[in-house]
């Protein structure tokens, strides 16, 4: 994938920022409360090829839910060099056992030339440095030929997310963002694995609620917040993609 492609716009939408930001503010409106495959659907439908998936296979009903609703939709999935091997293995599951279409997207620099250039264990002095070179700018790359992008946001993640709506306009990319399980408790998570066998990340099992990057993420106490695990002992709450 390369940053100088641009977006591929179907037929019918409109050509201008200022058209497809409207165009998303109103499916916001129209579709809140649709179930997420309502959503889905509904952005296939829009975009057709220039819809993308990204997932950091933390959020496996997000990925179950679009290979249900839309078959063979793209789906990008950014290997930081850090991950768990349990969450690289449920990436390789999605990738053979489910109709999308899975890409690999790398960051610029091997963890190995990172470190020569910035010193060992740049997560601990600088994680938003570190976070920018191994996520953010793999995720510009890897969005540069779509015009909309689903995420696995909820507003029940964190207090920075509270008021996402399921359809939305990423000005910091002019990409219209798809939330479409947003407005999902955690229970309602729980009861479309268990309804549909959801294939889980097996960290999930040893009390990781929220997974990132190896150095970055532990597993959180019973009644803790899910997304306390991540960057534990700093003030430091998103990686920067959804910021």
């Amino acid at each position: 994938m390369t940053t100088d492609t641009p977006p591929l716009l179907p037929a019918g939408l409109p050509a201008t920022e200022d058209g497809l930001r409207s165009l998303a503010e109103q499916a916001g409106r129209d579709l809140e409360g649709a179930h997420p495959s309502q959503v889905l659907r509904w952005a296939a439908a829009t975009f057709g090829p220039s819809l993308v998936v990204a997932s950091s296979m933390g959020d496996e009903v997000l990925v179950h839910l679009a290979a249900e609703a839309v078959p063979g939709i793209d789906v990008i999935f950014l290997d930081t060099g850090y991950h768990f091997a349990e969450t690289l293995g449920t990436r390789d599951y999605y990738a053979e056992f489910t109709p999308v279409r899975l890409r690999t997207v790398l960051p610029l620099r091997t963890v190995q030339e990172q470190d020569a250039e910035h010193g060992p264990r740049l997560h601990e002095r600088d994680p938003n440095l570190c976070c920018a070179l191994r996520k953010v700018e793999p995720l510009e790359r890897g969005l540069a030929p779509y015009a909309a992008w689903v995420t696995g946001m909820r507003r029940e993640d964190a207090p920075t997310r509270s008021d996402i709506g399921v359809v939305g306009w990423d000005a910091k990319r002019s990409m219209v963002k798809v939330n479409p399980i947003a407005a999902w408790t955690q229970a309602d998570v729980d009861a479309y694995v268990e309804e549909h066998h959801v294939v889980l990340n097996p960290l999930r099992q040893a009390g990781y609620a929220s997974i990132g990057c190896a150095p970055c993420t532990r597993a959180v106490a019973p009644g803790e917040d899910a997304r306390a695990g991540r960057w534990s002992g700093t003030s430091k709450t998103e990686c920067g993609l959804h910021t």
